[in-house]
């Protein structure tokens, strides 16, 4: 008889209803996005860029999808790290939000959103918060070598701006990014939101 025979069975644990997540935490986790796939660079020089990939459309909100990359130009080698490591360190959080990448956007009404700069928490009464909201999500790669750094952002946008064309703008002094921007279709919106796919039907 091996040790491990005739042990017990487990009691069945009760299902436990799950919470309902606010919109503006994430993405819907049932469902299959519709994306737009934008390519335009925010930002464009010899030695950096930084470019709108993508927006992967939600029924609530959308994905934005960044991605920076920093070649070496002239830089010593203690330059070229020093300037790697602020490439591939971008702001989570509120905390931290002054030490490097902004990232904001302006709606066609006038309102705007930061991310990482006063966003809601779950402790907060949810139908208090009217957004826009934008907030940084988990996930995202990057890449260093001796001569280039890539590295790429996520961005939860709630709620789905249809109301007109939204701007996206992004700052970054410590890697030398001035004030720079890209629009976004509403109109594109609208055609990938018409994609969206539930996972189940009922």
């Amino acid at each position: 008889m091996s040790f491990f025979d005739d042990l017990p069975e487990p009691p069945e644990r009760p299902r436990q209803p799950q919470p309902l997540r606010p919109g503006w935490a994430g993405p819907p986790s049932d469902e299959l996005p519709g994306v737009v796939h934008i390519g335009e660079f925010i930002h464009s020089r010899p030695q950096l860029v930084m470019a709108l990939k993508s927006v992967e459309v939600f029924s609530t909100g959308c994905v934005l999808n960044l991605v920076w990359s920093m070649r070496r130009s002239n830089e010593s080698e203690r330059e070229w790290r020093d300037a790697a490591d602020q490439a591939l360190n971008y702001p989570r959080t509120g905390l931290e939000i002054d030490s490097g990448l902004r990232i904001g956007v302006a709606l066609a009404d006038g309102r705007r959103a930061i991310a990482a700069h006063n966003s809601p928490t779950f402790e907060e009464d949810q139908e208090g918060v009217t957004g826009p909201v934008l907030t940084v999500l988990g996930g995202g790669g990057s890449s260093a070598s001796g001569e280039q750094v890539e590295s790429t952002g996520r961005y939860w946008l709630w709620p789905l701006p249809l109301e007109g064309d939204t701007q996206l703008i992004a700052k970054w002094d410590a890697i030398g990014l001035p004030e720079s921007s890209v629009v976004i279709s509403a109109e594109q919106l609208g055609q990938a939101l018409g994609k969206v796919r539930r996972y189940w039907s009922d």
